[in-house]
């Protein structure tokens, strides 16, 4: 057995499909998760929420809470960021996903969002990891840059040997020596993780290209390699966003893209939610 010993498929042969109410993720169904990078403001959720709700996109995505390389950018709206993103969900009926970053807002984070995100920079804050471990949450946890697969499910490992068995894992690119993409996709790794284990595995297309114009051929790409689902960067107004403006589509690319990403369910025997 490997030494992720729950995560693989010697420990459980069948899928995991985790249930997230109005909707799944794994089996059948695809699950497309869409929004801003960050919550900027009231009016820029709002109005996020309700163009994708009219898509028939039913989880959305923003971050309250963004670790950041330099220390002068900007770094979210926190708790005022959690409300907003609340209230929109309750007003358009969404299910919300965002980051936790700290181990001491987790609580916090918990209460206001359904599904909890774990970033690429803290895949392997083992502390964090336990934390979320003992939550009724789903996690989606998404690989680190540097990440080796083995590493990748090595840190599911630690969610769900604390009791969390709803872990969700995101591809969204490695660092590699390549510049033109802001990271490069494995989509390889969708297929060995396919393999591997036993859980649900989604892509990230917006921040493994960082190029808006790449996402619609990447995230086709993904679910004909298996993928059960997508992350995508989505703004009301992208050339204003605070942050990663450059790879977000707006409401109407994405709901073109949305149908043109039913063919492609369609042909592997899929179906988008």
């Amino acid at each position: 057995m490997p030494p992720f010993k729950l995560v693989s498929r010697e420990h459980q042969r069948e899928d995991t499909v985790i249930d997230l109410g109005s909707c799944t993720i794994g089996g059948e169904q695809l699950l497309i998760i869409a929004g801003p990078c960050a919550v900027e403001s009231k009016e820029q959720v709002m109005t996020t929420a309700e163009g994708l709700k009219n898509i028939g996109v039913q989880v959305m995505r923003g971050g309250a809470y963004k670790p950041r390389t330099s220390p002068y950018s900007f770094h979210g709206l926190r708790e005022e960021g959690l409300k907003i993103l609340a209230e929109a969900a309750q007003i358009y009926d969404l299910m919300v996903i965002t980051e936790v970053v700290d181990v001491r807002d987790l609580d916090l984070v918990s209460h206001y969002s359904h599904i909890i995100q774990i970033g690429s920079r803290n895949m392997q804050n083992f502390t964090l990891l336990s934390e979320v471990g003992l939550s009724n949450k789903p996690v989606l946890l998404k690989r680190g840059f540097a990440a080796t697969i083995e590493e990748w499910l090595l840190a599911a490992e630690y969610v769900i040997s604390a009791g969390n068995k709803q872990v969700i894992l995101c591809e969204r690119g490695i660092r590699t020596f390549e510049t033109y993409t802001r990271n490069t996709l494995d989509i390889s790794a969708v297929s060995a993780l396919k393999t591997l284990s036993h859980l649900p595995v989604i892509v990230d297309p917006s921040h493994a290209t960082g190029r808006k114009e790449m996402v619609p051929s990447v995230s086709k790409a993904s679910i004909a390699a298996g993928a059960d689902g997508l992350m995508i960067e989505v703004h009301p107004k992208p050339e204003e966003a605070l942050c990663d403006g450059f790879q977000s589509l707006n409401i109407e690319e994405m709901s073109f893209l949305k149908l043109e990403l039913e063919k492609v369910a369609l042909a592997v025997n899929r179906k988008i939610l």
